[in-house]
């Protein structure tokens, strides 16, 4: 088999096993509300130190990358993910569960940035849009994750039990595929961060990054509640689960979607998703309007960040692994951020209103896109121009 071919093949195993991972999370986040009685507000503020977490690691993420190289740390942090995954299934109080919590963050964020600096390292072997794929792979994790999820809450099956099977499954898997990753792929210049001076590049895709997340974060950690409260469904993971799919499949062809269409139109098309299933589930909140409603907010979301990671690895500044880093910031934040805000606006008003906070997001998406495309075609006409010829 082509190196090339095997080493897609395992990072694509590392995408698939951290969506598991991560949707594992999720789908159990309604059952550590009733765990630990929480209301909405007191949710949100647990879910508040996932960012604080994440942000811990901004200034150790990149800088592992870019000086030992993407794949060891893409192992470190991912074995540290499971085992927190473990401490937050087995957590018998707030301060411990907390604890747990926010290891996951710190550890999902070291995992996140080494594994896309090696499938944007490989894209570039390859010559073409094969991100994309990659994240839809990390989307089908998601898709088992919940599947499982949904089967073992179904059959009664303790969330101690259930996040131990998975974390266990899931190292033993990382460790098998680990040597099949890229090695030496350190890059020897861009790696110094300058907070003095942000870089508009980096910054415009980071808002855009922070618009998507925002919502595919809420996504991630409400839909759950929102099918248990709002429309009154028992097996609650139905929602997320749909959502899942419906981000997965679209991730599969977005590659396909950026050759046709463009960049720009993509950006379009994405935001009038996610404003368009919002809007459905909220004004319509029954089982099969909500339902269609995740669908189109799936097919939405799923192109954004697999976009932005790949332009951010074309910034003139920044090493890859250090711009994806910066951009992740942006990411994580709005993954974070936004079921935190969720909650706080459930709590004074209602969930179902609290939702439409994503449709907003999803809007603005259209008008930051345009300005950061206007943004990149203005900095390649000042080199076309070149220096002296400029009026």
């Amino acid at each position: 088999m082509e190196q090339k071919v095997k080493q897609r093949i395992f990072i694509s195993v590392f995408f698939f096993l951290s969506g598991i991972c991560f949707s594992t999370w999720a789908s159990r986040i309604p059952t550590i509300k009733v765990n630990f009685h929480y209301n909405d507000a007191e949710l949100g503020t647990l879910l508040l130190l996932m960012p604080i977490g994440s942000l811990m690691g901004l200034p150790i993420s990149g800088w592992l990358v870019s000086r030992y190289n993407s794949r060891v740390p893409a192992l470190v942090g991912f074995i540290a993910l499971c085992l927190s995954l473990i401490f937050i299934g087995v957590a018998p109080s707030t301060p411990l569960l907390a604890t747990a919590v926010c290891l996951f963050s710190f550890s999902m964020r070291l995992m996140n940035i080494s594994i896309n600096t090696q499938a944007l390292t490989l894209q570039k072997v390859f010559n073409r849009n094969i991100n994309g794929s990659f994240h839809g792979l990390w989307s089908t994790g998601g898709i088992v994750g919940v599947g499982v999820s949904t089967l073992f809450v179904g059959l009664g099956i303790s969330m101690e039990v259930h996040l131990i099977v998975i974390s266990i499954i899931s190292i033993v898997l990382a460790l098998l595929s680990f040597r099949h990753l890229i090695n030496n792929d350190r890059v020897a210049s861009g790696n110094k961060i300058s907070f003095s001076k942000p870089d508009p590049y980096i910054v415009f895709l980071g808002m855009l990054v922070f618009l998507a997340s925002l919502c595919e974060g809420g996504m991630f950690d409400w839909s759950g509640v929102y099918f248990k409260e709002v429309v009154n469904e028992k097996l609650f993971t139905l929602g997320y689960l749909t959502f899942m799919i419906f981000m997965a499949l679209s991730r599969f062809v977005s590659d396909s979607l950026i050759e046709s269409i463009g960049r720009p139109n993509t950006f379009i098309v994405s935001s009038l998703l996610i404003f368009l299933g919002v809007s459905i589930a909220v004004l319509i909140p029954t089982f099969w309007f909500s339902l269609m409603g995740f669908c189109f907010t799936g097919l939405g979301i799923a192109a954004v960040v697999p976009m932005v990671f790949s332009l951010a690895a074309h910034s003139k500044k920044y090493s890859p692994g250090v711009a994806i880093s910066l951009v992740a910031t942006y990411s994580i934040a709005g993954m974070f951020l936004g079921p935190v805000l969720i909650g706080y606006v459930a709590q004074a008003f209602h969930l179902r209103l609290a939702f439409f906070t994503f449709a907003i997001a999803g809007l603005i998406l259209i008008p930051v896109s345009q300005r950061f495309f206007k943004f990149q075609q203005d900095e390649k006409n000042k080199l076309d121009q070149g220096p002296g010829r400029s009026s």
